[in-house]
C-alpha cells in the first residue's frame, strides 16, 4: 500500500511538472492538443505519426506542442519555420535530447544520436568530415559503385533465368553495403560472406527495433519494467559495435601512416596527428574512432539502400517515366560507356526523378530529434532549454502551399521552364537530410551514389511489375520508411 501511494504521488508530480512551465512575460506557450494523463498524446499519433502531426499542424500551426508520455515535445512544420529554427537560429537547436534509447547507440557517444557536449560534437564532426573528404572523391566513388553495379546487374541477369519475378531489395542492399565497406574498411565481400551477412542482419534488426518506437523514452517508469523491444534494441547495438570494434582493431594493428587505405585509417591518422597513441590497447581512442566509423557506416548504408529501392519501385510502377530516363541516358551517354558524376547536369529528367522520389516518399519523415540547448523563441512562441524538438520533413514535402497536387508523382515539377535543366528553387524546398549544422554529413555522397547506381542499372536493364499488377506502395513507418517487400519485380535486359 505504501509503495502504491508513493508511485501514484510520483506519477502525479511528474504529470503536473510536465504541463507546468514558467513563461516569460510577453511570450506564450506553443498551442497543441490536450493529452491524456501520463501518456499524453501518444494515442493521437497512430501508426503514421508524420501524417497525424501534419494534420494537427493545420489546426495548431507550424510551432505546436504535444506531450509524449510525461515529456513535452515541440513539433516544427512549415518550410520557413524550420529554416528559421535550424538555420537562422541553428545554435539554439544544436543539442540532442537525452532519450533513454539513445544511450544504447555507441554507449551514448554517437555523433548522430548522442547527447555530446557541443565542443566534443564539433571536434568529432570535423574528424568525420576530413575522413569523408579524403575517401569520397568522385573518381574513387565512381570506381566503387561501377564495380558493385556490375555485380548487381550480373546477379539480376542470373535471377532472370531462374525465376519469373523476385524482390530486388535483398540483392541491392548487399551492393550498397559493399560500397560503404570499401570506403570505411578498404574491402568488399562476396554475397555469401558471413561477416557481411552479420552486418546486414544487424542493420535489419536495428531498423525493426527503431520502427517499433521506445515508450520508455517518454515514460521514465517504463525503464524499470521488463521490455523485450528495448532489450532487443540494446543487444543489436552492442553486437554491431563489437563487430565494428573488431574491424577497427585490425586497422590499428596494420596501420601504416604512409599507406592510408580507407576512412578508418584516415581517422586513426588524424588522431595520431593530435598527439594520441594509436596502440590498439588505448581503449579511449579506440572507442572514439569506432564511434565515428559506426556513424558513417550506418548513415551511408541505410539511406542509400532505401532511396534506391524506392527508385526501382517507382520505375516499375511508372513505365512511361522509366522510358524517358532511358531515352535521356541513351541520347546523352549512349550504352558504350558507364555514367559518371560529370553527366549529372546533362541528365535533368533523371535528376528530377530522383528528387521527386525523395519528395513523394519522404522516406525519412522526421529528422533525428533536436533539443534546445538554451531558452529560445520561434514565431513568437517560447521554447525553454532542454525541450525535445521534432522536425516534420514529411509535412513540408506534402505541403499544398509549396507543391501543386502534392500527392501526385510528377518529376516534371523539378524541371526548369524550358525542360533543359533543374529548378534549384524547387530542389531546395525538399527536406530529407535535415537542415543547418546538424544536416546529414554524407548527403552529397549519398546523392552521388544514388545517381550512379540508378543510371548504371537503367542504362542496361528495364524494371517491371509482374503482369502489370498494382503494387502496394504504402510505406512502413520507421526511422527510414520502406515499402512492403514485393516478389513481383521483373527485370529485363534492354535491347
Amino acid at each position: 500500500l505504501l509503495f502504491t501511494s508513493f508511485l501514484l504521488s510520483y506519477l502525479l508530480l511528474v504529470f503536473i511538472k510536465s504541463f507546468w512551465q514558467r513563461i516569460p512575460p510577453g511570450l506564450k506557450r506553443p498551442p497543441g492538443p490536450r493529452g491524456y494523463p501520463l501518456i499524453g498524446n501518444m494515442l493521437d499519433l497512430g501508426k503514421n505519426p508524420h501524417r497525424s502531426l501534419a494534420e494537427m499542424s493545420q489546426k495548431y500551426g507550424d510551432v505546436m506542442q504535444i506531450h509524449l508520455g510525461t515529456r513535452p515535445v515541440v513539433v516544427l512544420s512549415g518550410l520557413e519555420t524550420i529554416r528559421q529554427a535550424l538555420i537562422k537560429q541553428a545554435d539554439d537547436f544544436l543539442a540532442r535530447p537525452d532519450l533513454y534509447s539513445f544511450q544504447f547507440i555507441e554507449d551514448g557517444q554517437s555523433l548522430t544520436f548522442g547527447r555530446l557536449s557541443l565542443d566534443v560534437w564539433r571536434a568529432n564532426r570535423k574528424l568525420a568530415q576530413t575522413a569523408l573528404k579524403a575517401f569520397s572523391s568522385t573518381s574513387l566513388l565512381e570506381d566503387h559503385v561501377s564495380e558493385q553495379a556490375d555485380c548487381l546487374i550480373a546477379k539480376f541477369q542470373e535471377l532472370m533465368k531462374e525465376k519469373e519475378s523476385f524482390e530486388p531489395y535483398q540483392y541491392l542492399v548487399i551492393s550498397v553495403l559493399n560500397v560503404i565497406c570499401a570506403m570505411c574498411f578498404g574491402k568488399h565481400y562476396n554475397h555469401e560472406d558471413q561477416e557481411l551477412l552479420k552486418m546486414l542482419n544487424m542493420n535489419n534488426e536495428f531498423g525493426e527495433a527503431s520502427a517499433s518506437g521506445n515508450p520508455a523514452d517518454f515514460i521514465p517508469i517504463l525503464r524499470y519494467l521488463p521490455n523485450k523491444a528495448m532489450k532487443a534494441f540494446q543487444e543489436v547495438n552492442q553486437r554491431f559495435s563489437a563487430l565494428v570494434q573488431k574491424i577497427v582493431k585490425e586497422h590499428y594493428l596494420n596501420f601504416d601512416k604512409n599507406n592510408i587505405r580507407d576512412i578508418t585509417d584516415s581517422l586513426i591518422d588524424q588522431c595520431q596527428g593530435e598527439g594520441m597513441d594509436v596502440n590498439p590497447n588505448v581503449q579511449q581512442l579506440n572507442r572514439k574512432v569506432t564511434y565515428i566509423v559506426n556513424d558513417l557506416f550506418g548513415a551511408g548504408f541505410d539511406t542509400v539502400t532505401t532511396a534506391l529501392s524506392w527508385c526501382l519501385m517507382y520505375l516499375a510502377t511508372y513505365p512511361e517515366v522509366q522510358k524517358k530516363i532511358q531515352e535521356e541516358i541513351d541520347q546523352t551517354i549512349g550504352r558504350e560507356r558507364k555514367p559518371r558524376l560529370s553527366d549529372r547536369p546533362m541528365l535533368p529528367y533523371t535528376e528530377a526523378f530522383i528528387m521527386e522520389v525523395f519528395r513523394h516518399t519522404t522516406f525519412v519523415p522526421f529528422t533525428i530529434p533536436h533539443c534546445t540547448n538554451r531558452d529560445t523563441t520561434v514565431n513568437g512562441f517560447y521554447i525553454p532549454r532542454d525541450t525535445c524538438v521534432f522536425v516534420n520533413q514529411w509535412q513540408v514535402n506534402h505541403d499544398p502551399k509549396l507543391w501543386k497536387d502534392p500527392c501526385d508523382f510528377s518529376p516534371e515539377r523539378f524541371l526548369s521552364a524550358d525542360g533543359t535543366g533543374i529548378s534549384r528553387n524547387e530542389v531546395e524546398k525538399v527536406l530529407l537530410f535535415g537542415l543547418g549544422k546538424r544536416r546529414c554529413l554524407g548527403e552529397n555522397i549519398g546523392k552521388w551514389e544514388i545517381f550512379l547506381f540508378l543510371t548504371t542499372l537503367v542504362q542496361t536493364l528495364e524494371f517491371h511489375v509482374l503482369n502489370r499488377e498494382t503494387v502496394d506502395m504504402t510505406p512502413r513507418y520507421g526511422l527510414t520508411m520502406k515499402y512492403k517487400m514485393c516478389e513481383q519485380f521483373q527485370v529485363k535486359q534492354r535491347f
